[in-house]
């Protein structure tokens, strides 16, 4: 049998199965019970095979998932924040959505972590959110995923924070499961390294699988950037054509009148987000018996029980007071961590600096990047949030 042929009956066999899976969309429905409003807007197929994927079509996990999330939207109305409320965040430009998609169409947010304008992390989240509802707005009929595209000029040891990298985790993977396609680390300095040791742990094995580090000076990881955009398209300081950069102004316009338009995105009859179907766009479907799927089983359930004890202290903690503990003592944290590990660089071999970080040993299968031949995912093309 040709590879070709191997390859199309494989690709079958996981068809078969993920039509296996879709059932299951059904099962969660009908755990959630009667729906109304936003949250049945919300609740499409789409939707909630998003979170059955994230929790490897685990019914209960997943409705659990979903069901804190629907608190969430609830409580925070995400959908609800606008560009006035969140403007004096954006003024540096520290996260925008570019006007131009990835060659598959994805919504790109770029960050600028370097420009980092405030200090408050419940601010930076709020508009986080902002910026992830936009993007998601503006998602193409038939895409659901986006790109982030995090640029390193600029950025030192000040403007790193574990606390605002846990929030950014808690609000992407608990509240936006595979929204993210993938996220370009951009020229990130040498101690950067440092922090991602320490940060990296935080993230889902699926979400810490879709991290590339992209450096300018190496032919290897630009070639993901020319796979994965436009380069005509992809501005100057990623290592593209485009010379135009972010104007606070210009952007502020484009966002009032994205503003008008969220409303209409959740209105009743907007039978568009209400019944789009989950459809197979790849052969992703996590295989029966994966090594991987244990490892993310496991992961996410210990992050769930951390959560749930960490859930009581909060209600009893003022948010102050919470910023300013966890602020101090995980900067101390941060700072020893990598002032440690700089010196054990110093002993390291030119070779092994020369390594690209953030490799990993699970066995989670990942998506493709354009133009990669490894691993395979399960690619949520619907355009619904």
């Amino acid at each position: 049998m040709s590879s070709a042929s191997s390859a199309n009956n494989g690709h079958g066999k996981e068809v078969q199965l993920f039509e296996q899976q879709l059932p299951k969309i059904g099962e969660v429905r009908a755990a959630l019970g009667q729906l109304s409003g936003k949250t049945a807007l919300y609740c499409s197929d789409a939707s909630i095979a998003r979170y059955l994927v994230a929790r490897n079509w685990d019914v209960k996990k997943a409705t659990k998932m979903l069901k804190k999330t629907l608190k969430w939207r609830s409580e925070y109305k995400p959908d609800e924040i606008r560009w006035d409320e969140i403007a004096n965040e954006a003024a540096t430009g520290k996260i925008y959505r570019t006007h131009y998609f990835d060659k598959s169409g994805r919504s790109i947010l770029v960050m600028r972590p370097g420009v980092q304008n405030t200090k408050k992390a419940k601010g930076q989240i709020r508009y986080l959110v902002y910026c992830m509802e936009n993007a998601i707005l503006n998602l193409p009929q038939g895409q659901s995923q986006m790109v982030w595209l995090i640029d390193f000029a600029g950025f030192n040891l000040s403007n790193i924070s574990l606390h605002v990298t846990k929030l950014t985790a808690d609000v992407l993977q608990g509240h936006y499961p595979e929204r993210l396609g993938v996220a370009i680390l951009y020229n990130a300095p040498k101690f950067f390294e440092s922090f991602w040791k320490i940060a990296s742990p935080i993230l889902e094995p699926k979400t810490f699988n879709k991290v590339k580090f992209v450096y300018p000076d190496r032919p290897d990881t630009n070639k993901i950037m020319e796979d994965l955009f436009n380069m005509e398209e992809l501005e100057s300081a990623f290592g593209g054509k485009n010379q135009t950069t972010f104007n606070i102004d210009d952007y502020a316009a484009r966002m009032r009148e994205d503003d008008k338009r969220m409303p209409l995105f959740w209105s009743p009859e907007n039978s568009v987000l209400a019944s789009e179907p989950y459809v197979m766009m790849n052969k992703d479907m996590p295989r029966e018996g994966s090594s991987g799927l244990k490892t993310e089983e496991t992961s996410s359930e210990k992050r769930e029980e951390t959560e749930s004890g960490s859930e009581n202290r909060e209600e009893t903690e003022s948010e102050s007071e919470k910023e300013e503990t966890e602020s101090a003592s995980e900067k101390r944290e941060e700072t020893e961590a990598v002032s440690e590990s700089q010196k054990r660089e110093e002993t390291e071999t030119d070779s092994e600096k020369g390594k690209e970080v953030g490799t990993s040993s699970s066995a989670v299968e990942l998506p493709n990047l354009p133009g990669e031949g490894k691993g395979t995912t399960l690619a949520d093309k619907s355009g619904c949030s």
